[in-house]
């Protein structure tokens, strides 16, 4: 005579019911490749995709703020050649005298150090926006903003180079006092006015890309929600169904327990009857 019993379909039910509390645990219906392995690649691809969404969006907000100070430095420089224009106007007439040009001159050449200061000095995390460097007076690299999962989504900036060089002034810097005449004055005035519009260009073109990166950063907040609603519908557990699962699952474990204690009860009864 054999006397056993299946203990695998006792044991079923209590793995079963701790794959349940580990989906309740972590919100998450898949937590090994075992529960899904198509769908655990599909998510991984998504969440891969969020998360480059995420840092996509990061450096669109930078781009914008980036953009900001290198448009209120050169708006600044705007204002600072507005000056420059007053004074050479006032030193074009003539009834100022020589002397007073040449304090004129010594106003213009110090609002043009503040104008070059301006260029110089204006930069984001480091990186100088209105010219080359620091003490590189060139212009600017072109700039590309990384804001998408593929290599295709960037916005690339203009040169800027918005210094007395870049903006055709140095000769304001480097003209001499006593050689500067009404008519000297005056023929500096045009190349001011050309001046202010290359300033006013660059903030044309600040504005431009600041909106496309600001549209940009709206269409990467609806990829992102849309891509982490697809992922979270994936991978996500239906907690009510799941609490559900696992209180039945329990009571099947614990009817599993109590016939394999009876069943222990009845087989040593049989034994002992059997000696």
């Amino acid at each position: 005579m054999q006397i056993g019993n299946n203990v695998n379909q006792y044991l079923n039910p209590y793995t079963e019911q701790n794959k349940s509390l580990q989906k309740i645990a972590t919100a998450l219906k898949i937590n090994q490749a075992s529960d899904n392995p198509s769908s655990m690649m599909i998510s991984d691809a998504l969440r891969t995709q969020a998360s480059g969404y995420t840092q996509a969006l990061q450096n669109a907000n930078s781009a914008v703020a980036s953009i900001q100070i290198a448009d209120k430095a050169v708006s600044e420089q705007s204002n600072i050649l507005d000056n420059v224009r007053e004074k050479l106007i006032q030193a074009s007439t003539a009834t100022t005298s020589q002397e007073g040009r040449e304090a004129i001159l010594k106003d213009i050449q110090g609002l043009m150090q503040n104008f070059d200061d301006i260029a110089s000095s204006t930069n984001y995390n480091g990186q100088n926006l209105l010219q080359s460097s620091s003490t590189d007076n060139s212009a600017t690299s072109l700039e590309t903003f990384q804001l998408g999962n593929t290599s295709q989504d960037v916005v690339t900036t203009s040169e800027v180079q918005s210094n007395s060089l870049g903006v055709g002034l140095s000769g304001l810097l480097t003209q001499d006092g006593g050689s500067f005449s009404a008519d000297v004055a005056r023929g500096f005035l045009s190349q001011v006015d050309n001046a202010m519009d290359t300033l006013n260009n660059y903030r044309g073109e600040f504005g431009s890309t600041q909106n496309q990166l600001e549209s940009s950063g709206r269409n990467l907040i609806q990829q992102q929600v849309q891509t982490q609603i697809a992922q979270s519908q994936l991978s996500g557990a239906d907690i009510a169904q799941e609490v559900s699962n696992f209180n039945k699952l329990n009571v099947l474990s614990h009817a599993g327990a109590y016939a394999q204690s009876q069943f222990n009860v009845t087989q040593h009864t049989v034994l002992r009857l059997l000696t």
